[in-house]
C-alpha cells in the first residue's frame, strides 16, 4: 500500500474523515515508514477488532485465511493457541465458534497484555478461556483437541530482505527464528504430540490436530522434522496467493 492510500485509511479509520493536528502528526509517521496498522491502531482478524496498541506482530492476512480454514475443521472442544501474539487467532476461534475453549499462550508480558485487551474489546466470556504466559510448552499442563501455532520462523539471514516498516517496528522476537528460521519450529514440534488429546472425543473426530504456519521456502526442512518425530500424517496447504503456508498435522 502506498503513502497515499495509507493516509486516506487512516483519515477514514481514525478520524472519520475529519482532519485534525493529531492527524497530520500520524501523516508523519506513515511518512517515517511506521506501519499504518500501528498508526491507525488496530487490525480486523475474521471479523474481530485487534487492538495493536503494545505493538504485537501485526497479523497477516496469510494467517487469516488458513485461520479462516482452520475453524471450518473445529467442531468445539479445547482448543491452544500457541506462540499467540496478539491473540488474533485464538480470539478468531472463539467468536467463530461458540463450542470452543481456548487457551492462549505467549511468553511476552506485553503480548499477555494485548491478550487480554483483545479478549475485552471482543467480548469473550471470560469462562471460555485462560491465557497462559509460557516459553512455548514449559507452563502448559493441558492436553487439547487442536493447537495452532504461528511461531516465528524467518531466518535471520533474510533479515536485510524484510521490508524496512517490519525490521524497525515490528517486534524482532515475533519474526525471526534463529539463523534458518526452524528454532521454534524444532522445539515446538518435538513436544506438540504430547499436549494432544487422544483420538476419542467428539470435537476431535477429525483431529486431535495441529495447524502450523511457516514458510514456503521451509517446507521440504517441515516434512523431515514431523518425520522425524513421529508425527503419523500430514498434510501442506497453501495460502491465498499460492505459496505453501500451513501444515495440518496429527
Amino acid at each position: 500500500m502506498d503513502i497515499q492510500k495509507e493516509t486516506s485509511w487512516l483519515l477514514k479509520e481514525k478520524y472519520s474523515g475529519e482532519p485534525s493536528a493529531k492527524f497530520y502528526k500520524d501523516v508523519e509517521r506513515l511518512k517515517a515508514g511506521e506501519p499504518v496498522a500501528y498508526v491507525i491502531g488496530f487490525s480486523e482478524f475474521l471479523g474481530c477488532r485487534i487492538d495493536l496498541s503494545k505493538k504485537p506482530l501485526i497479523p497477516r492476512v496469510e494467517t487469516e485465511y488458513w485461520v479462516g480454514e482452520a475453524i471450518k475443521e473445529i467442531n468445539g472442544g479445547r482448543v491452544l493457541d500457541i506462540f499467540a501474539g496478539s491473540g488474533c487467532i485464538g480470539i478468531a476461534l472463539l467468536k467463530n465458534n461458540k463450542k470452543v475453549l481456548c487457551d492462549i499462550s505467549d511468553f511476552s508480558e506485553d503480548c499477555l497484555k494485548q491478550i487480554r485487551i483483545n479478549l475485552k474489546i471482543n467480548k469473550i466470556d471470560k469462562k471460555r478461556y485462560k491465557v497462559i504466559r509460557s516459553d512455548i510448552f514449559r507452563s502448559i499442563n493441558k492436553k487439547y483437541d487442536f493447537i495452532l501455532a504461528n511461531p516465528p520462523y524467518i531466518p535471520k539471514t533474510r533479515k536485510n530482505k524484510l521490508p524496512k516498516s517490519v525490521i524497525n517496528f515490528e517486534p524482532k522476537q515475533a519474526l525471526f527464528g534463529g539463523t534458518d528460521g526452524l528454532y521454534f519450529i524444532r522445539k515446538f514440534l518435538k513436544e506438540a504430540r504430547n499436549y494432544l488429546q487422544p483420538a476419542s472425543t467428539e470435537a476431535s473426530a477429525r483431529g486431535p490436530k495441529i495447524f502450523m504456519e511457516f514458510d514456503s521456502a521451509q517446507k521440504k526442512e517441515i516434512e523431515k522434522l514431523i518425520k522425524k518425530f513421529g508425527y503419523k500424517n500430514l498434510e501442506f496447504h497453501r495460502d491465498q496467493f499460492g505459496k505453501w503456508r500451513w501444515v495440518a498435522i496429527s
